[in-house]
């Protein structure tokens, strides 16, 4: 999961943006959180994903999976992935098998379209119009990698000018969103009048695949990774 921030340091006043100089504080303006519409109640995954993955033979396997998912404390999971793509897509399901290709293909286009939408959230929240108010994009993503990056195609999604300064974080794991937060507070600091729209978006299309008895920390993995957007807008 990832959220969507707009940040910026200006100040408003009289309904007008004042830019603020140089070493003010960065203030964060808007969030906005976006999830695929399918989803599982995580009580009931185990039962879905070892049949998804026609691995309900594994009897032992399953009940470690159960108690794992258990544990996370997790209530409902959200995927991109739906039943009918997952059936009709053996390749994914398999613990391993030949699909680099397909998974990469689905991750380069659901990454911006999330992310836009949480985005979306986020510039409403703030109450603004996003093509007047952006000056800045960090996009930040573990498994899309797409040329043109994400960040030009969400600058699209949102009309944002092409000529927008964006930043594109890619392969940073579980902290790459405060990678992300941390570059959009040095932007928004730095650079009068700067707001700052940051998009982390996460999906599990590289990571999802079947159980193996030989591999048992997969589940864990299995477990606790599901799909979300967030965003935020920050401004200095």
């Amino acid at each position: 999961m990832s959220p969507n921030i707009v940040a910026s340091t200006d100040s408003t006043r009289a309904g007008r943006v004042t830019p603020c100089p140089v070493g003010s504080r960065a203030s964060i303006l808007g969030l906005g959180v976006a999830v695929p519409e399918h989803f599982w109640v995580q009580d009931s995954f185990p039962d879905y994903y070892f049949g998804i993955t026609n691995s309900n033979h594994l009897v032992d396997l399953k009940g470690k999976f159960q108690n794992i998912c258990k544990k996370t404390m997790i209530e409902k999971r959200h995927m991109h992935m739906s039943d009918d793509l997952l059936k009709h897509n053996p390749c994914i399901t398999a613990y391993k098998s030949q699909s680099l290709n397909l998974r990469q293909q689905l991750a380069d286009a659901t990454v911006p379209l999330l992310g836009a939408k949480a985005a979306w959230r986020a510039i409403d929240g703030w109450g603004r119009q996003a093509s007047d108010a952006i000056t800045h994009l960090v996009f930040y993503t573990t498994v899309s990698g797409c040329i043109p990056d994400a960040d030009f195609e969400v600058l699209k999604l949102l009309g944002l000018p092409l000529s927008t300064r964006s930043f594109m974080l890619y392969q940073a794991s579980c902290h790459g969103g405060g990678m992300a937060l941390r570059l959009a507070k040095d932007l928004a600091e730095n650079n009068p009048g700067a707001r700052v729209l940051v998009v982390c978006s996460e999906v599990i299309t590289m990571a999802l695949r079947g159980p193996s008895e030989t591999h048992v920390g997969n589940l864990v993995g299995q477990a606790i990774f599901s799909d979300a957007r967030k965003c935020g807008h920050r401004r200095s």
